[in-house]
């Protein structure tokens, strides 16, 4: 497949199977392409929530276009990430009650969209979609329908052996072990609808308080397919970076060794780009730069000691230090996606069983918070800066800096309220600055 036609050039698409395997062409006419070129500078952009190929590539023309007109002296070359995540296209609008938001779908059933991207997410499991989408719209009142639900959720997301990908689920390792399956599948899975439908239900009522209405266990059999497809796709991400991303970063520096990488990632990307760095080969330097927008990941990612678990550390600790640069983090308290629904997921997914009246804003400051709201945590020596600062001050030449960039990122509409408002000329800026790239 060619690549697309951008307004930057020189172009070139990267390719990775849920495995983590690349798309051989794409890898070898990248490596030759930038030696050719003579690209001194590669920035490297990896999506994060997404349906299709064309939609990534829509994404990397727009944030690159001003890149060539803030740099017109730097020999720059593009890169773009391509591999299989998904967003579901029938998620409500998170600012909005489903009271207040007239044209939002009803959250139960799955439109063509969502069963499309599914399949295309999960290959060869058809049967397994049907039979999830024909229970959410017949939503039958018995208990044991949701056991049923639940089971099929957990056949539909779970690694296919001797797959790699179980290797890449967690955030956080304790005493060593990382963490496998997420424990919303450990119990009943009625109960965990149950659970996920009256948090959806105090918080619609938070926004909306003449919107109170009785939690239908069935609007939590949705969110649980949900966070369990976003439970995949955060394991994905940890699989194409590390095997993937990080290993054609490696033979880029054997290939083209004086080449400067920037990697950049959006949501789920910002935690490709971060394994990527796991990946890299052993005294590969070539990373000069790394930029995480909105990460969906856990802002412990990077911390070598939790404050709430001394023995266990982030599952990227000290990888900070594999980059010849600064990793900086952007952040924004009007991304919605992370304030609220991240936390209420990693807890479903860690040790806790209940959800019912989990206060979102404290848990952000303590065990379940997202790197996209709140920056990295726990990382001694963290520098912090508004956007505006940062844009104009010298970034530290290595470690984590966090940039608020709330100033930008705080507008949007579904699935994902501000999450997805990162096409801003200051975050391109930002890019640039934090590479050192002129």
């Amino acid at each position: 497949m060619a690549d697309p036609a951008m307004s930057v050039t020189p172009y070139w698409e990267l390719t990775f199977d849920a495995d983590g395997d690349p798309a051989g062409r794409q890898r070898d006419r990248l490596l030759a392409g930038v030696r050719e070129r003579k690209v001194r500078d590669l920035i490297v952009f990896a999506h994060g929530w997404n349906n299709d190929r064309s939609g990534a590539t829509r994404l990397y023309d727009r944030f690159f276009a001003p890149v060539p007109r803030l740099a017109p002296a730097a020999r720059i070359g593009y890169a773009g990430v391509v591999w299989p995540a998904m967003r579901f296209p029938d998620e409500p609008i998170p600012d909005f009650p489903r009271a207040v938001a007239a044209d939002a779908p009803r959250r139960p059933a799955l439109d063509k969209d969502t069963r499309h991207a599914l399949l295309e997410t999960f290959p060869g499991r058809a049967i397994l979609v049907d039979q999830l989408a024909r229970l959410l719209e017949q939503q039958p009142p018995e208990e044991a329908e949701l056991e049923e639900f639940g089971r099929l959720v957990r056949l539909l997301v779970e690694v296919v052996a001797p797959g790699p990908q179980a290797l890449f689920a967690a955030d956080t390792v304790a005493e060593g072990v990382p963490q496998s399956e997420p424990a919303m599948f450990a119990g009943s899975s009625a109960a965990a609808c149950a659970e996920f439908a009256r948090a959806l239900a105090e918080r619609e009522v938070s926004a909306a308080p003449q919107g109170f209405r009785i939690p239908n266990p069935w609007d939590g059999a949705h969110e649980l397919l949900r966070q369990a497809t976003y439970y995949a796709m955060k394991r994905r991400a940890g699989t194409v970076g590390e095997r993937g991303l990080g290993r054609v970063v490696g033979q880029l520096a054997t290939a083209a060794p004086d080449v400067r990488v920037h990697l950049v990632g959006h949501s789920f990307g910002a935690r490709l780009v971060s394994f990527a760095l796991r990946g890299l080969p052993e005294g590969v330097r070539t990373v000069k730069s790394v930029t995480l927008l909105q990460g969906a990941f856990s802002h412990y990612a990077f911390a070598a000691r939790l404050p709430h678990d001394a023995r266990a550390g982030g599952v990227l600790q000290g990888q900070q230090n594999r980059v010849d640069g600064p990793l900086v983090c952007c952040h924004s308290r009007h991304d919605t996606a992370l304030g609220t629904m991240y936390p209420l997921g990693s807890r479903m997914a860690g040790d806790s069983r209940s959800v019912a009246g989990l206060d979102l804003e404290r848990a952000l400051g303590a065990k379940w918070g997202a790197l996209g709201y709140d920056g990295v945590q726990a990382v001694p020596g963290t520098r912090a800066y508004t956007l505006a600062q940062a844009l104009e001050a010298k970034l530290p030449a290595s470690g984590c800096v966090n940039v608020d960039a709330a100033a930008v990122v705080r507008r949007g509409g579904p699935p994902a309220g501000a999450h997805s408002d990162i096409l801003h000329e200051e975050l391109a800026r930002l890019v640039l600055a934090a590479g050192r790239v002129r």
